[in-house]
This record gives structure tokens, C-alpha cells and sequence, in this order.
């Protein structure tokens, strides 16, 4: 198939769009006036997100809202009847609200579940952070929603071996297919039959997901769509930039590809593809404008990357559920933290918490977790680090600093541990972690330079053969993010975890005792 991409980024064509949008007082979908001819080009709009942890808008209101990308869609569809709305994985955690308790139960992402299922989702796929969850809370949010999913290598495991997920609902078995098709209605009929697949990155393994080989099993995809007839095949993707144009040079027949997991928005062009990615916590969308020749079955795309901000108006009835779901956290915090509101630091440089500086550059507020780790432990470390993925309120704190703000960074919680470390190991922990500028593994630090490829603790050049003591998260010695750090690595010395009276049992409370003593 021959593919030809148009990308239209300019911000005052954005700007046009987003005043056409919030200008929309009509919903109702356009009327067909004339019959279409067989070979009229056939149009249709994707609406992407991915890596959604905030139902509510950050910043105080000014960027993201699940409500307002639900009027940004609404008012796209109110022009384009064949319009979908796709997420393109990380959406169930983690949050601070996710954490919370809610009618005995941990809420777990059922909050973001609903507020998908209001806003009425054509298709989602699974990211890493969907498996933070149990089997148990995953089956759940599984069976409330009521939008459709699909993925191509994630399998749960079984006693009688490994098989697909499936949605429970209503009597009935429901089994989320590898593939999934979506058809393009023009008049009254099937203009376009258009196929989606979808795979996930493996960097979350749990005893009750099983994940197959994400190339593999797309090809297996693909070789199914194609044989079911589909014109045109997309995928839907959760896995990292290289894995993408990796998966692209090897499907060579699939001309699009919307991702996630970076967190930070791009648009890659590959000699077969395009791979687009929006911003996560929906402070940007993208609009993916379809445009399909039958006659010599080329494809181009416009695709423009939409902000949401405060000049977006809210849909009412997804506003409604987030306003419930802002009321209960609201109740519950109190319940985790009896002061929630306490201020408890004041601060009068803005601290940088958004994603793409904590995974690419030391930040004022990434010091600040990490001197709070060493203050757990009386400062009787020589350092401290943690992986900048952990920060995950994507957002910039001013003046008076509050419990809850510290909260909303550290939503994972976790505990603090004290490990004696080879100087040979840490100087590997060091450099893996900028080696991984730009993602999660990145490494925030406290008195760990590094200067003309020399670390120094304190100004100290890091010995090989010493040993040295390091506050870190309890995290990071699973081996999940930096794969050599475990505790079986021999140049791990020793191990403290401290007990659940003292200060290091929980991060986020010994960075508010440390804040507070400032």
C-alpha cells in the first residue's frame, strides 16, 4: 500500500481549531445532503490519548481534563459523524485518588473507568502501569467498563496455562480479541473496513500477566486483519519510541501508529510510518484526520496536536463524574492524611514535578525528595537517589506547599531503604540511569554528581572498591526499572528496611517531616 503523510503542526492552525471547538454550540450530527460517489475519498477522525493519570485538570485548572477532551471530541464528531475516541494505555494507575479507600475498597482506577465510560471510548489497549493493580482489581475495572479493548500479547495466567482476558458482565463471557475492527459508515453502508491491533511493553512483569513477543505476535495480527479483508490497519500501541519504529520497519503495510508511554508528545516518521504520541495527563490530544482513496487505496493524515487547556469548555455529563469523584477524594484523603492541607513548606522558585524534566534533568524538587530520603535516616548516608518515573504529578508547585501536594508526587508511596553499596555498582546505577535520560529510570539525586565522566559523592570521586550507604526506594532494588539493581547483585552489600514506626517506612511522610523542619 502505498502511504503518503501529511503533518500539519502549525500552533495558529492548533489555535484555530481549539476557537472552532469551544465555539461548537451544536451537537447534532451533520446530514448527508447528496450521495456520495464510490470513489469521493472516505474521511475519519481518531482522537488519541495515552498515559492519563488525572481525570481533572492540573496546574490549577489550567491544562488537562477528561471533561474537555470529551467536548473537544463531541464538537469534532458534531462535524465528523465517523469519529472515535482511542487511549492508548496507562490510565488505571497511578494516582493519589487510586490509592484511596472507597466503600471498603481500594479505589484503583474504577474512578478513571468511569469517567472513560461517560465519555463514551471506542477502543483502549493496556500500558504497563494497568498491571500496578491485582488480578482481582484488574478483572474489575475490566468488567465495569463499557467500552471495548483489545491487545495481541498481553495473556493472563492460569493453572491451565496462558489464554486471553475477558470482560464478565451481565451473565455473559466476554473475550478481549487480539484484533479489532473498526468499520467507517458512509450513508448506509460500510464505506471503509478499518483494523486495529494493539501490544504492550513488558516492563511490569506480575505472576498473573503473561507477555508474549510484541513483534511476533503483531505480525500474526496484521496476517489476521489482512485475511478478514481489512482496507486499512492502525495500531495501538503502549511500548517505547525505539520499540515502535522497530515494530514499523518490520510491519511495513501498517502506515500509522498511536502510542504512549514517553509521556512527553512527538511525531516520529519512519520510512513505512508514522508513530504519534500526545502528552500525558491529556494536556495535549492528538486529532488524527483520516483521508482514504479507494480507487488507489492511499492513505494521508493530517494530524494536529491539540491543547487542552482552560479555553476548552467541559462536557456536563463527564464534568458531573469527575465532580463526584473530586468530592470523594476530597472526604477520603483524611483518611491517609489527618491534614491534608497543612502547609508545610513555602517556596518562592516554582518546583518543577512535570514529566519530562524529572526523566531528562535534575530538578529543585527532585533535591528536595531526595534530601528528604537521607533526612529518614538522620543524614547518615552518603547519598541518595531515586528513578525520576516514581514523580508522577506532571505539574509545577508554587508558594505554600501542602501534605496532599506531596502526595500527589509520590502516589506510589513505598518505603526508603538504606543499602551499602560497591563503589562499582553505584558507578553503574549512575550512568544506566543517564543512559535512560527521558524515561522513567532516570535517576534524581542527592550529592551525586558528575563531572568529565567522574561521579563524586560530596565532591568525593566515587572509589570502585569502597563501600558506600544510599538511601533508595524500595523500588529500585526489584530490578524493575534499573535491571541489574536487586538484592542478589553481589555488589549489593546490605539491605535495611526500615519497620513501620519509623520515618523511612513511607517516603512521602518523611519528605513532609523533612519539609517541615527546613
Amino acid at each position: 500500500m502505498k502511504n503518503i503523510f501529511r503533518t500539519y503542526r502549525s500552533w495558529v492552525y492548533v489555535l484555530s481549531i481549539i476557537m472552532v471547538l469551544a465555539s461548537c454550540k451544536s451537537l447534532q450530527k451533520k446530514q448527508v445532503s447528496e450521495p456520495h460517489s464510490k470513489n469521493e475519498p472516505i474521511e475519519f477522525v481518531i482522537v488519541q490519548l495515552n498515559d492519563v493519570y488525572e481525570i481533572a485538570p492540573l496546574s490549577g485548572g489550567k491544562y488537562g481534563g477528561m471533561a474537555r477532551v470529551a467536548h473537544i471530541r463531541d464538537s469534532i464528531k458534531a462535524q465528523e459523524p465517523n469519529t472515535f475516541l482511542m487511549m492508548a494505555g496507562d490510565f488505571l494507575n497511578p494516582s493519589l485518588l487510586g490509592t484511596l479507600k472507597y466503600q471498603g475498597e481500594r479505589v484503583k482506577g474504577k474512578h478513571m473507568i468511569e469517567v472513560m465510560n461517560a465519555m463514551d471510548f471506542d477502543l483502549a489497549t493496556f500500558g504497563n502501569h494497568e498491571f500496578d493493580l491485582s488480578e482481582d482489581e484488574f478483572q474489575q475495572r475490566l468488567n465495569e467498563a463499557t467500552f471495548p479493548w483489545t491487545t495481541a500479547n498481553v495473556y493472563q495466567v492460569t493453572e491451565d496455562g496462558n489464554r486471553s482476558f475477558s470482560v464478565y458482565r451481565d451473565n455473559d463471557t466476554l473475550r478481549i480479541p487480539e484484533t479489532f475492527q473498526l468499520p467507517i459508515i458512509r450513508g448506509d453502508s460500510i464505506a471503509l473496513k478499518v483494523g486495529l491491533f494493539s501490544v504492550t511493553i513488558d516492563s511490569n512483569p506480575v505472576d498473573y500477566v503473561y507477555y508474549s513477543d510484541y513483534l511476533l505476535e503483531s505480525k500474526t495480527a496484521v496476517q489476521t486483519l489482512e485475511a478478514q479483508g481489512i482496507d486499512l490497519i492502525l495500531g495501538l500501541t503502549h511500548l517505547d519510541v525505539d520499540q515502535d519504529i522497530q515494530l514499523s520497519e518490520t510491519l511495513t503495510t501498517v502506515p500509522f501508529i498511536m502510542g504512549g508511554h514517553e509521556h512527553n508528545s512527538m511525531l516520529v516518521q519512519t520510512d513505512f510510518a508514522t508513530i504519534a504520541k500526545a502528552d500525558a495527563n491529556a494536556k495535549t490530544i492528538y486529532v488524527h484526520r483520516f483521508s482514504y482513496d479507494p480507487q488507489t487505496k492511499e492513505i494521508q493524515v493530517n494530524s494536529t496536536l491539540v491543547p487542552v487547556d482552560d479555553t476548552v469548555p467541559s462536557q456536563p455529563q463527564t464534568q458531573a463524574v469527575v465532580e463526584k469523584w473530586n468530592s470523594i477524594l476530597e472526604k477520603q484523603i483524611k483518611e491517609v492524611i489527618p491534614n491534608p492541607y497543612e502547609e508545610v513548606y513555602q517556596t518562592d522558585t516554582p518546583l518543577d514535578g512535570t514529566d519530562v524534566a524529572g526523566r531528562s534533568l535534575q530538578t529543585n524538587l527532585g533535591n528536595l525528595i531526595t534530601a528528604g530520603m537521607s533526612y529518614a535516616y538522620d543524614d547518615s548516608v552518603d547519598a541518595a537517589f531515586v528513578n525520576g518515573g516514581s514523580f508522577r504529578l506532571d505539574d509545577v508547585l508554587t508558594g505554600s506547599i501542602t501534605s496532599i501536594d506531596i502526595f500527589r508526587v509520590l502516589p506510589f508511596g513505598g518505603s526508603v531503604n538504606k543499602v551499602k553499596l560497591k563503589g562499582s555498582l553505584l558507578i553503574d546505577v549512575l550512568n544506566y540511569g543517564v543512559e535512560q535520560r527521558g524515561t522513567g529510570a532516570y535517576l534524581q539525586r542527592h550529592l551525586l554528581t558528575n563531572k568529565e565522566d567522574i561521579w563524586s559523592i560530596n565532591g568525593e570521586p566515587i572509589l570502585p572498591n569502597k563501600t558506600y550507604t544510599i538511601a533508595t526506594s524500595d523500588f529500585l532494588l526489584k530490578g524493575y526499572d534499573i535491571p541489574f539493581l536487586t538484592k542478589e547483585h553481589p555488589g549489593v552489600v546490605e539491605i535495611y528496611e526500615p519497620n513501620e514506626n519509623e520515618i523511612a517506612f513511607d517516603i512521602r511522610k518523611a519528605v513532609i517531616l523533612y519539609l517541615k523542619n527546613l
